[in-house]
């Protein structure tokens, strides 16, 4: 059975265009008029829609595909990374929203994948040839349409290099430049919009201010599909879902009260999926420390264990390899698993997301003709 997920989203769509060692994985068909758009909405989980989009007609009249699933972690920057190239996170190396660089010293220091760092050249961090490039090298119109403050961002060189980027800060600007960018014969266009994930995490998902930034999702999602080209046809999806934590139970702060940082040399991750780097000869007795101290509140996996498991994808590479931590712990429930560095911004977060709940990793996948 076919995996759901964001590669195999970005592999069809390539596929209906008729670009060269992509595959129909979900079975969308050919491209009508060789016109795909493809709106992502960081952070809009599929339960969520289920709870709430009744309150906005434009999801009732969008016709809804089997849900997809997200990448683990189910992070933005491991996710958009796998749509990017249509390969698996262990294949293209985006495996978390911080990650150690290999060879940066002792304890190392963390890459943020959405921050960047001016010393890691992103093209040779993530070597994957993109799909954006693979399809403007055969003559599609690719495009970009996002805020300007990602052009020519680390992330976007890595993840989603070889497209047009047209910067557009204001929803009606978004909409003006995807309609310019589908005029092509062949064309597609990647839309991207991270209100809600934003307002999910300052206040949790429900609140005033996410509904707030619903609306204005689903009145980009009716612009698009009011003013793109007759035959263009649009997607909507997102990256992830997110959960809310607000009870004091469900926040256990790293090495306060408990010996879990002692042979910890470095932190990476997020406070749902966290990659753990340990002092050599420590990761027996510290894998075993954490599953005792979690039991089922998290899931413990040595790097060999999550390797086996396939969390990353049956393939891992070398570089995923020396990327990945000695120890994964991933969050059940509504638990979040803080860094002792950064205990007030971690805390104050309500929304969280990174982890294998359903509520974290179902996302939706909308499509319509225009």
């Amino acid at each position: 059975m076919t995996t759901r997920n964001l590669a195999a989203l970005s592999n069809s769509i390539f596929a209906s265009l008729g670009v060269a060692g992509t595959n129909d994985d979900l079975g969308i068909g050919a491209s009508s008029d060789g016109r795909e758009c493809l709106l992502l909405i960081d952070g809009m989980g599929l339960e969520a829609i289920e709870k709430y989009g009744h309150e906005f007609p434009i999801f009732a009249q969008l016709r809804s595909w089997t849900n997809l699933n997200s990448h683990f972690p189910s992070t933005t920057a491991t996710n958009i990374s796998s749509l990017g190239t249509g390969v698996l996170p262990g294949v293209h190396g985006m495996l978390g929203y911080t990650v150690r660089v290999p060879r940066s010293g002792e304890p190392g220091r963390l890459l943020n994948s959405l921050k960047w760092d001016d010393r890691v050249d992103p093209v040779i961090w993530q070597k994957v040839p993109t799909l954006f490039e693979r399809a403007s090298a055969e003559g599609v119109s690719v495009s970009h349409i996002a805020a300007k403050r990602y052009e020519g961002s680390g992330f976007t060189q890595a993840a989603l290099r070889g497209a047009n980027y047209l910067g557009a800060n204001q929803i009606e600007d978004i909409i003006d430049s995807t309609r310019s960018a589908m005029q092509s014969a062949r064309a597609f266009s990647y839309v991207y919009l991270n209100n809600l994930d934003h307002a999910g995490h300052e206040d949790g998902v429900g609140s005033e201010k996410w509904l707030g930034a619903l609306e204005v999702v689903a009145q980009l999602i009716s612009g698009l599909a009011e003013k793109l080209p007759k035959g263009t046809r649009l997607w909507v999806t997102a990256d992830h879902g997110m959960i809310n934590v607000q009870g004091a139970q469900d926040k256990v702060v790293l090495g306060l009260d408990n010996s879990l940082m002692e042979n910890v040399t470095l932190l990476g991750g997020e406070p749902r999926a966290r990659h753990v780097y340990l002092a050599e000869g420590s990761v027996d007795e510290t894998v075993a420390m954490w599953r005792e101290f979690f039991g089922e509140r998290a899931a413990i996996y040595s790097k060999s264990e999550a390797i086996s498991a396939g969390l990353f994808g049956a393939q891992v590479s070398l570089d995923s390899n020396e990327r990945m931590g000695d120890l994964i712990a991933i969050a059940n429930g509504e638990l979040i698993l803080i860094d002792p560095e950064r205990v007030k911004p971690e805390s104050e977060m309500v929304g969280h997301h990174g982890g294998l709940t359903q509520t974290e990793v179902a996302i939706p996948l909308f499509s319509q003709e225009v």
